[in-house]
């Protein structure tokens, strides 16, 4: 559709035109030519991801070790929040243990 869409814009379309024709936006239809542009190519730009902070085979090894440690204890160790160890933990399907009383 974004080779379709700019080969129409290309052919004397107006923006208007190829975002009715298409149900585009006119920022969609700039950003496809500012890409062409720079990367001649239409293909999405490869995601820019930071490295994760906390290795999650590190965390996995922490917990089995120390089961009992709470998440401030853990971001200490992992230094970092402890809302990113409870998303860690999350991420690798890994609860916090519920005590089952029996009456």
């Amino acid at each position: 559709m974004r080779e379709r869409a700019l080969e129409a814009l290309r052919n004397g379309e107006t923006k208007t035109a190829i975002n009715k024709m298409f149900g585009l936006g006119i920022n969609t239809l700039k950003s496809w030519e500012k890409l062409e542009e720079e990367t001649k190519s239409l293909a999405n730009r490869p995601l820019n991801r930071k490295p994760r902070k906390i290795d999650r085979d590190e965390l996995r090894k922490y917990i089995e070790e120390n089961p009992f440690a709470t998440h401030r204890e853990a971001a200490a160790v992992f230094n970092c929040n402890e809302s990113a160890i409870r998303k860690a933990k999350d991420k690798l399907g890994i609860t916090r243990k519920k005590n089952s009383k029996i009456h």
